[in-house]
């Protein structure tokens, strides 16, 4: 029996376009396409080192502007590296208000400091809640944790901090490796695959 629902953030609650951030870095750079760009974060690990919390937020857009050859005020990298970050569609805070009527809500992300406060401006914007910990139990953050997913670990971190039961725990994320990783420790699962997402998949419960 589902007692427990724990979100993803990016295409689950919030709608995200990687690519747009790209786009906005190559802008911003003058020096390398937006391909280029998404091979040299990667190649350095600049997200996903940012993503476990080993940078701050002022290191982090140092190494932009080094890796990256970007000249640009912390604003400018701000506004590139929020790109991505798109709408909340109001319906999706409704469900979510409503399943917590019902059973325990957690949010788990990957996720860095800088794109958490901007999507709960988003979160403002599109809804009028100003925070997810006002309708949601516990707000698990990997920059916070020090870890991502699909890390095992993570998922361990949660159900002990949070006090549930990996059997009666459903997860809701739309990449692959994540749910895979949560079932394999006895985690119910949802893959989110857009267009279709929470309303559609998670009108049952």
């Amino acid at each position: 029996m589902i007692k427990n629902i724990i979100f993803d953030l990016g295409n689950v609650i919030i709608d995200i376009l990687p690519q747009k951030t790209y786009e906005a870095f190559a802008t911003l750079s003058n020096k390398y396409s937006w391909q280029e760009i998404e091979q040299l974060i990667k190649e350095k690990k600049l997200w996903i080192g940012y993503e476990t919390g080993h940078f701050t937020d002022a290191e982090f857009r140092d190494l932009i502007r080094k890796e990256l050859s970007i000249s640009a005020s912390d604003e400018a990298i701000d506004l590139a590296f929020n790109a991505l970050l798109l709408e909340i569609d109001p319906k999706r805070i409704e469900l979510i208000e409503n399943l917590g009527r019902k059973y325990r809500l957690f949010i788990l992300s990957n996720t860095s400091n800088i794109h958490f406060v901007d999507v709960e401006k988003i979160l403002e914007r599109c809804t009028g809640r100003k925070h997810f910990s006002d309708f949601i139990e516990i707000v698990f953050l990997s920059y916070e944790m020090g870890k991502v997913k699909p890390d095992p670990e993570i998922y361990r971190q949660v159900l002990q901090d949070a006090g549930i039961i990996a059997e009666e725990t459903l997860f809701v994320d739309d990449l692959q490796a994540n749910v895979e990783s949560a079932a394999k420790l006895g985690i119910n699962i949802i893959h989110i695959q857009p267009p279709v997402g929470i309303l559609e998949r998670l009108k049952e419960y």
